[in-house]
């Protein structure tokens, strides 16, 4: 495996009115602090952030997944990062107040 953990963050855009809502806003803002925080920790080798498309589970969006360990964190906001980072990535625990259990609806 090239990398230990890698991190996908939603970044699906919906059109105004569809169904469905998208994840947020701000997902961009998510990638770029994962790609911060990976640096300033010295994980570039070893973790990689990235953009992916829709998980279909918008209603619990922004969400994020942190690949192998099949993690799947929802409602994620820029303070959330720091958390995720810090207990998750380098700490090893998945931070259990963010994380989606199971697929709902």
């Amino acid at each position: 495996m090239i990398y230990e953990k890698h991190i996908f963050v939603c970044t699906n855009q919906r059109p105004e009115g569809a169904p469905r809502q998208s994840c947020g806003e701000d997902q961009m803002k998510l990638v770029k602090r994962f790609k911060e925080l990976i640096k300033e920790n010295k994980l570039r080798t070893k973790v990689r952030a990235q953009r992916a498309g829709c998980f279909d589970l918008c209603e619990h969006g922004p969400m994020v997944a942190v690949y192998p360990d099949g993690v799947f964190y929802k409602g994620v906001t820029l303070e959330d990062v720091d958390t995720i980072v810090k207990e998750h990535i380098v700490g090893g625990k998945p931070v259990e107040s963010l994380q989606l259990k199971s697929k709902q609806g």
